[in-house]
């Protein structure tokens, strides 16, 4: 298939290309760089200069490709809420060139939506409209064109990580340098889904191939990591001290990020494995944070 993708030089999308390209697809990447572009062609993919703010960029990138994966998104958490309206336009904009064709557009999204509400696992069959995560809304924009007949899937993502990067959790080693110590609120027992990124793209490729109209897909290898294991994980990393602060000290110790910090979004993969056949083999989370080399993060 020709492809067309969003976030291909980001963290998943540059994993992701080679993905494609093993499998014998034709990749498409989307950049706003020159430097981006380079980076796709020495990949072996064509280059699409476009923003998500461009929606006309969008739409000609897609008007193009045999499928689209959507893996962009705008992580400036401190704006998440706008950011997560600004996805909602470029779904609606991807899939309007989609209409009236079979051509599959898969969309991405994060396990914390599929929670249900009494704290079991997040589960791949939960869609609730009125979830209070914003993210939702890349859901119902995706929803919404599903039902104007568009073949339209989703990914709910995880921390998805590798020695470098792991999700919400790379903003904690800034704050814990900055701060003198690594944090965790109450007791730590709040987990946070994880997966490798090695797996995480393999299901993305998955996906598209299988092209299931209104499917949803978690890519998690770990149902739920403790915040007090991730802590004590970068506390060993960073040699600074791990301490335990109250619920009400959270937003002076983390800022933006004391909206996540206390949650407990554990969440389960058993009907994407079933549905995919796909097995998550990458090392676990606290494994890649004791490689993680932190003089370079």
């Amino acid at each position: 298939m020709r492809i067309f993708l969003t976030g291909a030089t980001g963290f998943i999308g540059s994993a992701l290309v080679p993905e494609l390209i093993e499998a014998g697809h034709e990749v498409t990447g989307m950049t706003r760089s020159d430097a981006g572009a380079q980076a796709l062609r020495t990949a072996g993919a064509q280059a699409h200069f476009g923003t998500l703010e461009d929606v006309e960029s969008l739409k000609r990138g897609a008007q193009q490709a045999d499928a689209v994966i959507h893996a962009a998104f705008d992580h400036d958490f401190s704006r998440f809420v706008e950011n997560c309206e600004k996805d909602k336009r470029a779904i609606a904009a991807l899939g309007s060139v989609l209409a009236g064709s079979d051509r599959p557009l898969l969309i991405t999204s994060g396990t914390g939506v599929g929670s249900g509400e009494h704290g079991e696992l997040a589960s791949e069959d939960v869609f609730n409209t009125t979830h209070p995560n914003p993210r939702i809304g890349s859901e119902i924009a995706g929803n919404a064109l599903l039902d104007a007949g568009v073949n339209v899937s989703v990914m709910r993502l995880p921390q998805v990580h590798n020695p470098f990067r792991q999700g919400l959790i790379s903003p904690l080693i800034a704050i814990a340098r900055e701060k003198g110590a690594v944090a965790y609120v109450g007791e730590g027992h709040n987990r946070w889904p994880a997966g490798h990124l090695s797996d995480v793209v393999r299901l993305y490729r998955l996906a598209i191939e299988k092209a299931a109209p209104g499917a949803r897909y978690h890519a998690v290898g770990e149902e739920g990591v403790s915040s007090r294991e991730i802590a004590e994980s970068l506390g060993r990393g960073l040699k600074l001290p791990v301490v335990s602060i109250a619920a009400e000290q959270a937003q002076a110790q983390f800022g933006w990020m004391a909206m996540f910090v206390g949650m407990d979004m554990p969440a389960s993969s058993a009907l994407t494995q079933a549905r995919l056949g796909w097995k998550p083999v990458g090392p676990s989370l606290i494994a890649d944070l004791d490689q993680a080399r932190y003089l370079e993060l």
